[in-house]
């Protein structure tokens, strides 16, 4: 069976419950689960809102980083998704969640697949703060 159930770039709400079920694995002893969240500040000025763009190379991107995630962890399963458009203070802007025969291989391999999932798949964050200036973030958070 294909270590990797569930990948997704959205434009909708994403759901915990639905990343959770996708790594459900009777021969798993660990499962890692990562939400990032809109935050209400960024660099010391507050954050009013912001919203994720994909390039349309990036779900494909996503599948790259979790099949390098997948070879190098002993991942039973794995699941990311993440979020685009507008987006308010509180929302969930990605996901990712891994289940490994042991807690210590899931913490590793749920950790790169967010670093590797920010540093390369094309999605960037344009956020708006509170004094009315913006700025591009060059990945996802």
């Amino acid at each position: 069976m294909d270590a990797i159930r569930l990948l997704g770039i959205r434009d909708s709400p994403l759901s915990v419950d639905e990343v959770f079920a996708a790594v459900g694995d009777v021969s798993a002893g660990g499962t890692t689960l990562f939400v990032g969240t809109v935050r209400d500040h960024d660099g010391g000025k507050p954050v009013v809102k912001l919203s994720y763009s994909a390039h349309p190379t990036a779900e494909a991107e996503l599948r790259r980083v979790a099949e390098k995630v997948a070879a190098d962890f002993p991942v039973t399963a794995l699941a990311a998704v993440h979020r685009t458009g507008d987006l308010s203070l509180g929302d969930i802007a990605v996901i990712v969640a891994v289940a490994c025969p042991h807690r210590q291989e899931a913490f590793q391999a749920a950790r790169r697949l967010i670093d590797d999932l920010k540093s390369e798949v094309p999605i960037w964050k344009h956020q708006m703060f509170a004094d009315g200036t913006a700025e591009w973030v060059g990945a996802c958070e």
